[in-house]
């Protein structure tokens, strides 16, 4: 979608003229925002995101621009302020045209929980573009745009950059500033980054990484990457036989295919044991939808969002509620206050608390033999739209290999690694704490060395 010519404005401009275009393909966008670039790029334009075109998932506010997060109750919502991101790639000059698609509130794993429709996935418009950064996913797979910022909880920037064939970064939890960013899950959101390539995923990184006042939770330390420094063959890799194993085999031969071109490049790799992985999903969504119920109780029609009049405060909550959130959403939401009540705190939550510690500690442990791990990023490869969407537990299962490096806070990337029946692969690249040079060295290799065949 985007023009040969050098010049930035150009580029706005033809992703102005095509954006109904591309819209009506693959739904991937809620809001053109070329007009808001060009408030800001001229040609003589110079930054490390020069010359990019930018998506932002639709829960990143701009300000004087909606931020709906793709709910009906946002649906007149116009934010007030710019994320700490934005004012960081607006100084690298990066062109923002275009907010992303998402499912609502960023409860979803395929895009079909959001009231602007089902995202389609460009590699195959009858299958999911995965989700809740599905939009994001999709512009970048499209071509539509260079970059995409989205957010990720337990997956929702990784699974769909593996169901769409393109780069997808959840950074170390506190690498990037969240200010601006609706939260749903705060111990465990992050804002991620898509790319079709390493160096843009890097080139973003580099420019939206770093402390903020704004963010308590951010790390207070400086972003240094050196990874074209490193020796690949001076690392340790890990990986899991065993997980593998459990793949389908066309899947589960991919994988192997890596390891034994790692292997033949002389690089390290160790065969580990990964275990709890059967703990990590009911431990998230214990976590999460906790986390959820405490952060959603503000769109309640008097604080934030539209309302449904009624005589009494109790009833303007309920129906307000009821008439503009979705059913995902709402799911959550009662899942969360369940286990957040009387009796059933520490029966639940305190106990996942515990858990969560003890999947960190484990994946924590084995960094200390490793210096990166491989794992798979989805289980399968994109599945139909409508496939899974009335059986949340077959939903909430694609994110059975994300989920881990979420509660543990670590690093991690889905790498596209080829295709099976034209439909793309993602792997996972894992480090410790601050270790994305690890990822990014990794990335880079396979990227210019693998033939993803």
């Amino acid at each position: 979608m985007l023009t040969n010519s050098n010049s930035i404005l150009n580029q706005i401009d033809k992703f102005d003229q095509n954006y109904k275009i591309i819209n009506k393909k693959y739904n991937c966008f809620t809001n053109n925002l070329s007009d808001f670039a060009r408030s800001y790029i001229d040609e003589q334009s110079s930054g490390l995101l020069s010359g990019k075109l930018i998506a932002i998932k639709d829960n990143i506010n701009i300000k004087d621009y909606p931020t709906t997060c793709c709910s009906k109750i946002l649906d007149n919502h116009i934010s007030l302020y710019n994320a700490t991101v934005i004012n960081r790639i607006i100084k690298e000059k990066g062109a923002i045209v275009a907010k992303a698609n998402m499912d609502e509130f960023a409860m979803g794993s395929s895009t079909e929980y959001s009231s602007f429709g089902v995202v389609s996935n460009p590699k195959n418009i009858n299958k999911v573009a995965g989700g809740s950064s599905g939009g994001s996913a999709a512009a970048v797979s499209s071509m539509s745009v260079d970059i995409a910022l989205g957010s990720d909880t337990g997956g929702s920037v990784r699974q769909p950059a593996a169901f769409c064939g393109v780069y997808g970064l959840k950074p170390t939890y506190g690498r990037i500033s969240r200010y601006g960013l609706t939260a749903f899950a705060s111990s465990l959101d992050q804002i991620g980054i898509f790319a079709n390539n390493t160096v843009d995923i890097v080139n973003m990184f580099k420019s939206i990484a770093g402390h903020d006042i704004n963010d308590s939770n951010t790390i207070n330390e400086d972003v240094e990457l050196n990874y074209k420094n490193h020796d690949i063959c001076n690392i340790t890799i890990g990986y899991s036989q065993t997980l593998f194993d459990q793949l389908d085999s066309e899947l589960r031969n991919k994988y192997l295919k890596i390891i034994t071109f790692l292997k033949d490049n002389n690089i390290s790799v160790k065969n580990i044991d990964i275990k709890m992985l059967d703990l990590a999903i009911p431990t998230y969504y214990i976590i999460a939808t906790a986390e959820a119920s405490s952060n959603l109780s503000r769109f309640d029609g008097i604080r934030y969002g539209q309302r449904t009049d009624a005589k009494q405060i109790d009833e303007i909550f309920s129906n307000t509620r009821s008439n503009f959130l979705g059913s995902e959403v709402k799911r959550r939401i009662m899942l969360g206050n369940y286990v957040l009540s009387s009796g059933y705190y520490d029966h639940y939550y305190n106990k996942a608390l515990k858990v969560r510690k003890l999947i960190t500690n484990h994946l924590l442990n084995h960094f200390s033999e490793i210096n990166a791990l491989l794992l798979p990023t989805t289980p399968t490869t994109a599945f139909n739209k409508g496939e899974k969407k009335d059986t949340p537990l077959e939903m909430y299962l694609s994110d059975i290999y994300t989920i881990p490096m979420s509660l543990a806070g670590l690093p991690a990337m889905s790498v596209p690694i080829g295709n099976i029946d034209d439909l793309p692969i993602g792997m996972q690249i894992c480090a410790n704490y601050l270790d994305e040079n690890i990822i990014f060295l990794i990335s880079d290799f396979l990227e210019n060395n693998f033939n993803k065949g």
